[in-house]
């Protein structure tokens, strides 16, 4: 740490210019340096900004400021603002995919059983990985419009899992439903049961 960074650490509790006495520094030299060095606030926004991309990167661009927002504070402990965040973002071009509502993602298929309610509407669980929600929705892309399938966990609400295709079809689901198993490290999802708002094909039905 530099002397007037710890001038400045400790001004609230020493008067500066006995601080620059003891340190041999003169005070012009501080005030300089401190209208000049950055303000915390601008610091925080750098590391922020930095945890933001690694996020953004590791979700290939698909998170926006609401989904970056929940892995700050419940992958990484980082409690933030969800403005600033926005904020941050639009600073250095960052976005998430826009879903829009194009057609139908529910599909009810002749001879597919509709999975039964095991869960009975009650989506608020008392511990994380006892209940885990998916769903499918459109993006557009500079692709084209894919198809997102995610699974959410309904406990911490964070997205644990998730798929993108150009296609509906099962692989879709079973992708993201696998990466959800993967990232928690379950070999098997005991006492979790998944509610999805469609039917899906079997892979053979789907080919």
């Amino acid at each position: 740490m530099s002397a007037y960074r710890m001038i400045s650490a400790e001004k609230t509790r020493f008067p500066v210019s006995r601080q620059c006495e003891l340190l041999g520094v003169s005070r012009s030299g501080y005030y300089e340096w401190a209208r000049r060095a950055p303000s915390d606030r601008a610091l925080e926004d750098a590391f922020l900004t930095e945890q933001i991309k690694e996020i953004h990167a590791e979700a290939r661009g698909v998170y926006g400021a609401p989904r970056i927002h929940a892995e700050l504070a419940l992958g990484r402990g980082i409690r933030v603002g969800r403005k600033r965040v926005e904020r941050l973002m639009r600073e250095v071009g960052l976005s998430g995919l826009v879903t829009r509502k194009r057609g139908r993602t529910t599909i009810r298929v002749q001879g597919v059983r509709v999975a039964d309610d095991l869960v009975r509407r009650a989506f608020r669980p008392a511990a994380p990985d006892v209940l885990w929600v998916a769903d499918i929705t459109y993006l557009r892309s500079w692709q084209g419009w894919l198809y997102l399938a995610a699974v959410q966990d309904a406990y911490s609400r964070r997205i644990v899992g998730f798929s993108i295709a150009d296609n509906m079809r099962a692989e879709l689901v079973v992708d993201a439903l696998e990466m959800a198993v993967a990232r928690r490290r379950h070999r098997a999802v005991d006492g979790a049961a998944a509610a999805t708002a469609m039917t899906t094909p079997s892979p053979r039905a789907s080919s």
